[in-house]
């Protein structure tokens, strides 16, 4: 098995859905980050039970090679979205997203139909993108 389904295996066990696992690299510290998400929020009490929870795992199977430091959070208000149900998950939020050929877009994020990105733009309304053209996208609040 991969540690990223080891880790959501033992997420779903309290209550918590894997959102995305990033390893990072700030100020010269290196960051493995699990986000998770759960029906009306998640806890510091459950970002603590999944930290005592994968750690033995994590000593045995690391991330990476040397030092490094676990965070446990959900992914924020403002987050990356890399799969087709982090962009289901969406629907009714702001969204910004790049392609490939450099387009950018800006919207409400309205749905995912057969592969493709449903976002209601101020500019040209509806746009439909294909998600395999998406370089880069995230959610982002107004304030």
């Amino acid at each position: 098995m991969s540690l990223e389904r080891d880790i959501q295996k033992m997420a779903e066990s309290i209550g918590l859905a894997l959102y995305d696992t990033q390893l990072l690299h700030e100020n010269e510290n290196t960051i493995y980050r699990v986000s998770v998400t759960a029906p009306g929020g998640v806890t510091l009490n459950q970002c603590a039970e999944l930290t005592h929870l994968i750690n033995p795992l994590l000593d045995v199977t690391s991330p990476v090679g040397g030092e490094y430091r676990l965070e446990v959070s959900s992914p924020g208000i403002e987050r990356r979205l890399k799969t087709l149900d982090h962009f289901v998950q969406s629907v009714g939020e702001k969204v910004a997203l790049s392609t490939i050929a450099k387009e950018k877009f800006e919207g409400e994020m309205m749905g995912v139909e057969n592969d493709e990105i449903i976002l209601m733009t101020k500019e040209n309304g509806e746009q439909r993108i294909p998600f395999r053209s998406i370089s880069k996208a995230k959610t982002y609040f107004e304030w």
